[in-house]
């Protein structure tokens, strides 16, 4: 997987791809990310990307010309990226919505700053607009780390388990159950014991109920979609795990 990252700010990139497993998938030629500064377009000796808004208001919107000649660099390589704009008002980012990106083989991310990217850089090349969340951020860069993580935990040989992400929270609908380690005590509480049982389909009945109790609790708004627990009904199941009370 390819992703062209335009950014004004390419340095903020550096220690996140060059850390964990980001930058063993990078040392194996699985991922690949070019960090773009848009500035490297720009024509005047003071290299201006942004300009005062038409029609007034605060804050500053980045010019067109630099961005569009960035895109068009890009483009001239195949396959064609999917464009992407980073932006609050975008679609919300969900693991449905990561599935459907990782099918892309190549991505740009543009990663908009101040008051945002010019209109019509979005109606000329941007092909989908996203947001990580209902909140705002100083700019597309912290976005596009997010993008780029959960995209390349769905890359074949990104992760050391092939189970670790079937078990994620949002893969299958519901929130991810808890998890335990060493030491079995800690500060008077307890592993659960049916963890030490053997038994993996009373395990995996029970990692089923301790998730739905808890998207109950934290996510409610997740059961909403009916379909949502006889998909993770199916997943457990496929390890042959009786169901609990507790999880009809």
């Amino acid at each position: 997987m390819i992703f062209e990252v335009l950014t004004l700010f390419p340095e903020i990139f550096t220690s996140f791809l060059s850390q964990s497993l980001l930058a063993k998938a990078i040392a194996k030629g699985i991922l690949t990310v070019n960090t773009i500064n848009i500035r490297d377009f720009t024509h005047d000796r003071h290299q201006t990307a942004d300009d005062r808004p038409y029609g007034g208001g605060p804050g500053m919107v980045l010019k067109p010309e630099p961005l569009a000649e960035a895109l068009d660099d890009i483009l001239r390589i195949s396959p064609r990226p999917l464009i992407i704009n980073l932006t609050p008002s975008g679609q919300l980012l969900n693991q449905n919505l990561v599935k459907t990106l990782s099918e892309h083989k190549r991505l740009a991310l543009i990663c908009g700053r101040y008051e945002g990217v010019d209109q019509r850089i979005i109606d000329l090349y941007v092909d989908k607009e996203i947001s990580i969340g209902d909140y705002v951020v100083n700019g597309g860069e912290v976005p596009a780390m997010i993008l780029i993580e959960a995209l390349a935990r769905t890359i074949e040989g990104f992760l050391g388990s092939g189970d670790s992400i079937i078990e994620e929270s949002h893969n299958h609908g519901l929130l991810e159950h808890p998890v335990y380690t060493r030491p079995r005590v800690f500060r008077k509480l307890a592993v659960p014991s049916i963890l030490f049982s053997g038994n993996h389909q009373q395990i995996a009945a029970f990692r089923l109920a301790e998730a739905m109790a808890k998207t109950r609790d934290v996510r409610p708004e997740l059961l909403s979609d009916p379909d949502v627990v006889e998909r993770a009904v199916s997943v457990i199941g496929r390890a042959g795990a009786p169901l609990s009370d507790k999880t009809k």
